[in-house]
């Protein structure tokens, strides 16, 4: 075969991938579209994904339905979308989580950069270190030097092993050289419920599951896990600014779809929810509960996702975190 035949052949192929794309994208979508969060109602990941499901059948007029598939640390809705057909109608509604749990468990039931395209990094907000007014300490100083004085006395809480509030505790044992003892619960709103009636001393969670706590004065904030302080709290400081330089937790929230979905359409759902998340009331809808809008390209999760699991791979296994 001649240069010019090889040549005019690999033209060929080029430009009908192109049209199959487009093809792939032509009348998308044409039926419902399931868009799957692997908690349960309430938490701002399924406040995420019923936004996202309103705004989506705005602007398309095909149905969206969540699903909300709670279970083994969000293993049971993720599997179910690794599972699902590559064509854009089966959509995941990701989290902290999902680059945590492959550092977490021995075993998963399926893999989590080979079975998922990243579609786009939608939200991000901090966690704030959050003590019970009988705690006496008003800085995370205070906190460290506390704890020193008390090693493996006093009690922290979270919303289950490897989850955002857990790992950020860890991290900061680790950096500050500190001894706590880690309670975890089913959820966040049963440990923040014991940590207001004294039952543990302290812990980091998500701004919206706290925020209106510390607002009426029933916890006492002392940080923000931001690289930046908290718009909705500006008096608060850094854990960066209180004396451990880097620390930095962000708890985000994304979407992704099953892998194989062409391209086309992963690119058309990203510039939608771009669009969305530019919305006036969507991003006061974030800010009132301390959320930020991201976006961003499908590049640009990818890579985020890729230092998550780094970061939190890392931290699970030098603290000899695991969950067989």
């Amino acid at each position: 075969m001649s240069e010019a035949h090889r040549a005019f052949g690999c033209l060929l192929a080029f430009l009908l991938c192109i049209g199959s794309a487009f093809a792939q994208t032509d009348g998308y979508p044409s039926r419902a579209i399931r868009l799957v969060v692997p908690f349960p109602p309430g938490a701002f990941n399924d406040q995420l994904g019923r936004i996202l499901a309103q705004k989506l059948h705005e602007s398309w007029g095909q149905s969206v339905v969540v699903e909300n598939r709670p279970g083994g640390g969000s293993q049971l809705g993720t599997h179910a979308v690794a599972k699902a057909a590559p064509d854009g109608y089966t959509l995941l509604v990701t989290s902290f989580a999902f680059a945590v749990n492959p550092g977490l468990y021995g075993k998963l039931p399926y893999d989590t950069v080979r079975d998922f395209t990243p579609v786009i990094l939608c939200a991000a907000t901090p966690n704030l270190l959050v003590v019970g007014n009988d705690v006496p300490v008003k800085s995370v100083k205070d906190l460290v030097a506390l704890a020193k004085s008390r090693p493996g006395e006093l009690v922290y809480g979270s919303a289950g092993i490897g989850s955002s509030n857990h790992l950020s505790m860890e991290l900061l044992k680790a950096r500050a050289g500190i001894d706590l003892v880690h309670v975890p619960y089913k959820g966040s709103a049963p440990a923040v419920l014991d940590l207001v009636g004294g039952r543990v001393q302290a812990m980091f969670d998500n701004t919206p599951n706290v925020l209106s706590q510390v607002k009426a004065g029933k916890l006492r904030a002392l940080a923000v896990t931001t690289p930046r302080r908290f718009a909705l709290l500006p008096e608060l400081p850094t854990v960066a600014e209180s004396g451990l330089k880097d620390f930095e937790v962000s708890v985000w929230f994304g979407l992704v779809a099953p892998a194989r979905t062409p391209p086309a359409i992963v690119e058309r759902i990203n510039a939608e929810v771009n669009r969305i998340l530019l919305l006036p009331d969507v991003q006061s809808t974030f800010r009132l509960q301390g959320v930020e809008a991201i976006g961003g390209s499908q590049q640009q999760f990818a890579l985020h996702l890729q230092s998550q699991m780094t970061k939190w791979g890392t931290l699970v296994r030098d603290a000899g975190i695991r969950i067989e």
